[in-house]
């Protein structure tokens, strides 16, 4: 029984060819787009997390501290859960970086170094939100040595923000072109459906299964997803090979990625089966 439902759902490729390629194309493209609108929800998982790995706060100390204050607030700051990596400025070396950043030298205007000492801080990823910068920004700053702490908070929460919008319109783009992709296949299999209807209803009269009629339409669909997926994991390879030397090609994915590539493979076919047994379902073997 399998093998002439396979039978059948080859002949059905022959007798439609032009709406088979058509649908194919069609099809091949969408699970591209589905997959470059992966890629780029990966590309704002990698930037969201670079620049969540990258926030600096600075800890700004009093002046009138001794070594053995500096050291307790240290033990303080490390024992937080939120602190990914901190490091210490002393006055001499916050001087050279302001040298250094601004190339002027204020040294020879004033006798002494007006800078404070501070510490540096990088928070762990998880602890980089809107609510969580505020919580720990405000802790900190009750800490007797402190005097200020300062961060960029409104260049951090615009970019936050922006790869928030940017993942969301993301996710509306692919959930857009999965819709498309069901509408090209619901209806190539309504034309299917149509052009095999006499038959459908002449294999009705000598007692035909459900399952002797439906099954080739649906598997006509599977192997139509099928192909597509192939053709659309041949054009995503290419493209890894004409960019595999850009870091972010790299970075992100590889010929390795077997989950990325099955996962593509199975796309196509599981479009094709859905809107098949949904376009189906109205057949029954009521004459």
């Amino acid at each position: 029984m399998v093998l002439f439902w396979i039978k059948e759902a080859f002949k059905l490729i022959g007798r439609a060819k032009s709406s088979f390629f058509l649908s194919l194309i069609s099809m091949s493209i969408s699970v591209v787009l589905i997959a470059a609108s992966m890629f780029l929800i990966k590309v704002s998982d990698m930037l969201q997390s670079r620049i969540k790995s990258n926030i600096n706060i600075n800890v700004f100390l009093k002046n009138d501290l001794n070594y053995k204050d500096i050291q307790n607030i240290r033990v303080k700051l490390e024992g937080k859960n939120y602190i990914k990596k901190l490091s210490y400025i002393d006055k001499r070396q916050a001087a050279q970086n302001f040298i250094k950043q601004t190339g002027e030298d204020f040294r020879k205007i004033l006798n002494y170094n007006p800078l404070p000492a501070s510490f540096n801080i990088i928070l762990k990823g998880a602890y980089v939100q809107k609510d969580s910068l505020k919580r720990i920004v405000k802790e900190i700053s009750k800490f007797p040595s402190v005097d200020e702490v300062v961060f960029k908070q409104k260049f951090i929460y615009q970019i936050l923000n922006t790869i928030t919008k940017i993942r969301k319109y993301v996710f509306i783009f692919t959930a857009f072109l999965f819709l498309i992709s069901l509408y090209i296949v619901y209806s190539t299999v309504k034309l299917i459906i149509r052009s095999k209807y006499r038959e459908m209803e002449t294999m009705k009269l000598v007692g035909a299964k459900l399952s002797t009629i439906k099954m080739p339409i649906i598997l006509n669909a599977v192997l139509e997803g099928f192909f597509a997926g192939i053709i659309a994991i041949g054009l995503i390879g290419i493209f890894l090979l004409y960019f595999r030397n850009h870091a972010i090609i790299r970075y992100l994915f590889s010929f390795h990625d077997i989950i990325y590539f099955i996962f593509l493979i199975c796309l196509g076919p599981f479009i094709g089966a859905l809107v098949s047994i949904v376009s189906l379902r109205k057949i029954t073997l009521k004459i």
